[in-house]
Order: C-alpha cells, then sequence, then structure tokens
C-alpha cells in the first residue's frame, strides 16, 4: 500500500463522509473506489465506483465510517486531496480539490494534471517530511 505515515493521500468534509457511508449502506459496499483514466478534453477524468471488496495494492482511506479505495494507479494523482460532496438547485455531485490539477476543462468533468515527475517529487517530499 502507498500510505505516507501520519498523512492521508485525501480528506473528506463532513458532507462527502454522510453522502459515502449513505452510499455504502445502500449498496451494500466495503467503500467508494476512486481512479483516474485517460478521457475528456483535458486528458484524464475521474471514476467512481461502489467498491465489493479491497483489491491488492489499492489504498483504503477511513473516515468516520466513510471509506475510500484509491486504485494504484490514481495514489499519485489524488495525493493531497480534498473530496466534497456538494448539492445545489440543479445538481448534486462529489467534487474533487485536487492540487495535482494544472487545467480542466469547461464543464469541469475532464482534468490535467502535473507530469509525473512533478508528482512524484511532491510525494517523495511529503514522506520525508520536507
Amino acid at each position: 500500500m502507498f500510505g505516507i505515515p501520519g498523512k492521508s493521500p485525501v480528506t473528506l468534509t463532513p458532507s462527502a463522509v454522510r453522502q459515502i457511508r449513505r452510499l455504502m449502506e445502500r449498496e451494500g459496499a466495503e467503500g467508494l473506489r476512486i481512479g483516474v483514466k485517460k478521457g475528456g478534453c483535458a486528458g484524464m477524468e475521474y471514476t467512481m465506483e461502489t467498491a465489493r471488496e479491497v483489491r491488492e495494492h489499492e489504498e483504503v482511506i477511513e473516515q468516520e465510517g466513510a471509506r475510500v479505495v484509491i486504485a494504484p494507479m490514481a495514489q499519485m494523482f489524488l495525493f493531497g486531496t480534498e473530496i466534497d460532496y456538494e448539492t445545489t438547485l440543479l445538481e448534486s455531485a462529489f467534487r474533487f480539490r485536487n492540487p495535482n490539477v494544472t487545467d480542466a476543462c469547461g464543464c469541469g468533468e475532464s482534468i490535467k494534471f502535473d507530469d509525473v515527475d512533478t508528482l512524484k517529487a511532491r510525494m517523495d517530499a511529503a514522506r520525508s517530511g520536507t
């Protein structure tokens, strides 16, 4: 597992915690699996699905009974992300406040990240506490 001692790769707002717990209960799931994939006009997209089990090398973040399962490929892209759940007049959706995103498309569904070397350097610095 990825993990950095004392540092959670992602954090959840109270609203996200409530919604993830609701999903886990309703779906009988172990948590919410989050990943990234190539796609969209900016190059990458977040993926989300209920997790029925935790797979090898996945990182599990638990906060107040809400579990987020992070796919191995997504761990460095999501490091430092705050996940929120917002409800507006038009929609309810998870929102990612990700410091690794350098660009996003106009609709907000597609994102572009820092280059891999920059992301690795950030994670190494967090591991060493600098």
